[in-house]
């Protein structure tokens, strides 16, 4: 006899019957409507929960800076947006690459079962199953989804294309197969800001390389000098333990170290003889100068190509120049850039020397060990000489 407004609303019930009114036909439709809106519910639930994976997929893969990282970052999270198995595998082609080497594609990244097809030798040797499935969606030019598999397709303005191939152990549901539209939609514009944001900086890293070789052609020194220092100095910065990040940065940014030297009179840039001392103080000035040039940036590696500029003629001991910075005051770019200056310089002809010979450029290298260069650095020199050796013979002339 309870009263049926004050049963639904303070007991969070959404019907009341009487027993009067329930025939069988009534109890009937009143189970499947209640099964059905419990069905709805979950739907709603389910969909809730998938946008809110989508959305943490999307802000994750488009923080990713290369095709390699968005590739695996794009497999883990479908997996984990549709709860499929492992088996996953990401590959791509140029616009004009699929159809020249007939269904051999470049694998980027993979998962589970496919994790074998990384390797070096095998890579594009896909299974036929999964390659039927890469031409057709390339052929068609569009995203395949069916029976237990999804097979993605994505063509950039420039015409490159991109596939996802995905395998689980159940059918994709009409709910499934949305997010993974609508997910994919997000990677698409991922995967053309990825591919312009590697446009823009390979673009950077040739006006670097440019800037860095203007300099060394005005002062007559030989070939490739620029990208030998940068080189090494990656390797250093590497075996130091440095980041990813700071190793590309300082490799990029010490193919700048000699900027300054565009500033120089050629009477003094290009003397065949010493220097007088009124001379020498002009040279010195190619650190200070480097600054004048670059002026004031945000970005990161222009920034460090000044600190690098303005310090690589200090020395460990403080008694470099201009400033006389001493041990760690001096920037580990610059400790680094120095030392893979001065080996290349050394071993190079100038207007004013004959390169030396290898052992003594070794020797001096040695003696300065906590005097010019961070002893550090000297002793990671020479536990990698044979790699140093490799790029110096890959990058002469």
């Amino acid at each position: 006899q309870a009263p049926a407004e004050k049963v639904i609303i303070d007991y969070d019930i959404n019907d009341y019957k009487e027993k009067t009114e329930l025939t069988a036909q009534k109890l009937f439709t009143t189970m499947v409507a209640s099964l059905r809106s419990y069905r709805d519910i979950l739907t709603i639930e389910a969909n809730r929960k998938g946008l809110e994976k989508i959305i943490d997929a999307a802000t994750y893969i488009c923080r990713l800076r290369s095709i390699t990282n968005l590739a695996s970052g794009v497999l883990t999270q479908l997996v984990s947006i549709l709860h499929l198995s492992e088996n996953a595998l990401y590959c791509q082609t140029s616009g004009i690459a699929v159809s020249n080497v007939q269904g051999s594609f470049k694998v980027l990244a993979a998962t589970g079962a496919y994790e074998s097809y990384l390797e070096a030798e095998i890579r594009g040797e896909l299974p036929g199953h999964v390659l039927d499935d890469v031409l057709r969606a390339t052929a068609l030019k569009q995203s395949i989804c069916q029976d237990n598999r999804y097979v993605g397709y994505f063509r950039s303005e420039r015409g490159e294309e991109t596939v996802i191939y995905l395998e689980g152990w159940r059918d994709l549901s009409e709910l499934d197969r949305r997010m993974i539209e609508v997910f994919c939609g997000n990677v698409q514009v991922a995967y053309e800001n990825v591919l312009l944001n590697q446009e823009i900086e390979g673009t950077q890293k040739e006006i670097i390389y440019t800037l860095g070789e203007l300099a060394e052609m005005r002062s007559l020194e030989t070939g490739n000098h620029v990208r030998r220092v940068a080189e090494y100095s990656r390797l250093l910065a590497e075996q130091y333990g440095l980041s990813q990040r700071e190793v590309e940065v300082i490799r990029l940014a010490s193919s700048m170290h000699d900027v300054g030297k565009v500033a120089i009179p050629d009477a003094i840039l290009n003397k065949t003889g010493p220097l007088s001392a009124a001379e020498f103080e002009v040279m010195k000035t190619h650190t200070i100068r480097a600054q004048e040039i670059m002026g004031l940036s945000d970005r990161e590696v222009i920034k460090t190509a000044i600190v690098i500029a303005v310090q690589h003629h200090e020395k460990f001991d403080g008694t470099g120049y201009p400033k006389g910075l001493k041990g760690e005051d001096i920037h580990i770019s610059a400790r680094i850039t120095a030392l893979a200056d001065v080996f290349d310089a050394l071993g190079n002809d100038r207007s004013y020397r004959d390169a030396w010979e290898m052992e003594a450029i070794l020797d001096l290298i040695r003696r300065e060990r906590g005097a010019h260069f961070d002893p550090v650095l000297v002793d990671l020199f020479f536990e990698n000489i044979d790699a140093i050796m490799a790029i110096r013979d890959r990058l002469a002339g």
